[in-house]
């Protein structure tokens, strides 16, 4: 399997992960959704990534659970900002290197501060996009909160 910056990343700091791999189907739309599917894991286990701004310059990640929708005042709020909003999809690309379900947390091309549902904390394992289409990282909670620095926050709404 070919490396992706997102395992590049991974193994360059040592942190211990799985990948996961499925065969993507290019009409699937919610690519969250597809991945718990297609690999049987529990929506709650895999968390989608989301670029957010600030509706100036400033942009970050916001993990939540596939299932979830991301709760733009909360993330504003553990954020330190005023305000967020959904990124560009372009900006999204741009900034991260990835293309739009394939967004990893790992190995972005500008590192980006990291926002993540607290729903994370409640599993043993997390599973988050490997840095294209078709492939999932499985990593521990607290090495990927870790590793990123991230705040977490209850920012998933239903």
């Amino acid at each position: 399997m070919a490396a992706t910056p997102a395992t590049t990343f991974l193994k360059s700091k040592k942190i211990a992960f799985d990948l996961l791999d499925y065969a993507h189907d290019p009409r699937a739309e919610a690519y969250g959704l597809e991945a718990a599917d297609k690999l049987g894991l529990d929506p709650a286990t895999v968390f989608k990534t989301l670029v957010v701004c600030d509706g100036a310059k400033a942009h970050a990640l916001a993990l939540v659970p596939v299932a979830r929708k991301l709760g733009l005042p909360a993330a504003a709020r553990a954020l330190g900002w005023k305000r967020a909003e959904m990124g560009d999809k372009a900006d999204a690309q741009r900034l991260t290197g990835y293309v739009l379900g394939g967004i990893s947390p790992f190995g972005t091309k500008r590192p980006l501060p990291v926002v993540a549902d607290e729903a994370l904390t409640a599993v043993a394992r997390v599973h988050v996009s490997g840095g294209r289409r078709g492939l999932e990282i499985a990593i521990a909670p607290a090495d990927l909160v870790a590793t990123l620095g991230a705040i977490v926050a209850p920012i998933a709404v239903d």
